[in-house]
């Protein structure tokens, strides 16, 4: 953790960087193979609506404690098709916690849903088994209502951000993330043939909070990075985005990993341990929302952003200013180069001469440079004093002590 708490800090101060926004194109191709196989998915395979989508009759086998439930569930699939009833003929039989067996078929009467109860029991040797009649409106219902929340939802946060960021582009970003979640999601649950109940759109409108809060995090971020960035000429929008991402890009995998693992561990329970309800339908929309909601807010919402913002000619115009700002500094920099390396040049010291073969011609001596005759001035020739100067007597100096005795 103290590896990852250095390159956090790294991160945010700029040392180190992932350019998230300029391989955008990478990533959009990434979600665009992940978003056309749940589409694929959804198109070949279809959703497995649940029983309150569809209606039906769904039955509850309840047995002893210990009992190897899972050996019951082929001879209960056999005698609910042995009732050569047309509606039951596509049993749904799983396992439901540690004592139950769950069993679904389509709409039946009255005559026949006492028969095929009957036919469940018998094979199975069920200590009891219930039945419950569920209609299709129910399920429709539901149905129109998620719907209708949805459409709520997503006028409410498109109005929200473009109110609190006052940029309609961080709205049409975030909208575009929060669709490639949800498609990713749905096409999890046709690839896997989970059933489809409430409790899978409540999964639903509870991933698309949690998508847009990530996302919101990041371009609160953006925002106070390109707080008057129309003057400066530092750094581009889409260098000031990426900034951002990378700031919060340690704080976005420590909150995915601190909200998946829990939901992880309910959809471990739902799917292996309890075998079949809501609790697992709910579990499994959360978990791969919330992972798609990670990495969209990331690859996705914040490239995105940047890329329609670039568009924007006050845009353009400061990225040309700092495009050229940076070939001025660029330019300053090699010739400050140029010139040291020119000061190395001047400063080298002088080769010695080779030494003179026996019968070669003798090496003119090098000429000292201007700057060793500064450095060493050369001694002045000697005073030689003349025959009849020489002959003169000349005078002697006496003591201080005797010229004071005259």
């Amino acid at each position: 953790m103290s590896k990852l708490g250095g390159l956090g800090a790294k991160l945010y101060q700029g040392k180190v960087s992932i350019d998230f926004v300029g391989r955008r194109n990478t990533w959009y191709a990434i979600s665009a193979i992940i978003v056309l196989v749940a589409i694929a998915a959804l198109f070949f395979r279809g959703l497995n609506y649940g029983i309150e989508f569809k209606g039906g009759v769904e039955y509850n086998a309840q047995f002893p404690a210990g009992t190897d439930l899972n050996a019951k569930v082929d001879p209960i699939t056999e005698a609910v098709v042995a009732t050569n009833l047309e509606p039951a003929q596509n049993p749904i039989v799983v396992v439901s916690g540690n004592k139950a067996i769950r069993v679904d078929v389509e709409p039946l009467n009255p005559g026949q849903t006492v028969t095929v109860g009957n036919a469940i029991k018998e094979a199975s040797g069920a200590t009891e088994v219930n039945a419950a009649v569920i209609g299709p409106t129910w399920g429709e219902a539901i149905a129109k209502k998620a719907l209708t929340g949805l459409i709520v939802f997503v006028v409410l946060v498109i109005l929200f951000i473009w109110a609190y960021f006052r940029e309609w582009r961080m709205s049409v970003a975030a909208m575009v993330a929060l669709a490639h979640d949800l498609v990713i999601t749905v096409g999890v649950y046709a690839l896997t043939g989970f059933e489809v109940t409430p409790a899978t759109v409540t999964g639903f409108l509870t991933i698309l909070g949690y998508s847009l809060y990530d996302t919101v995090v990041v371009f609160d971020k953006v925002r106070e990075n390109t707080r008057g960035i129309a003057a400066s000429t530092r750094r581009t929008y889409a260098d000031a985005a990426n900034l951002a991402v990378n700031q919060t890009l340690v704080r976005s995998i420590n909150t995915s990993i601190a909200a998946l693992l829990p939901v992880g561990a309910i959809l471990y329970v739902g799917a292996f341990q309890l075998g079949s309800g809501p609790l697992k339908d709910l579990a499994l929309a959360l978990f791969v929302g919330m992972a798609a909601g990670t990495y969209s807010s990331i690859f996705i919402a914040t490239p995105l952003l940047a890329q329609l913002k670039m568009r924007d000619p006050a845009m353009i115009a400061q990225a040309k200013r700092v495009a050229n700002r940076s070939a001025h500094l660029a330019k300053e920099r090699e010739q400050e180069e140029r010139a040291r390396a020119a000061a190395a040049d001047d400063t080298a010291p002088t080769p010695a001469s080779a030494p003179v073969e026996d019968g070669g011609a003798e090496e003119p001596a090098a000429t000292p440079s201007p700057a060793a005759v500064g450095a060493h001035p050369p001694t002045p020739p000697e005073r030689t004093m003349s025959t009849s100067a020489a002959k003169r007597a000349q005078p002697t100096r006496q003591s201080r002590s005797k010229r004071g005795k005259r």
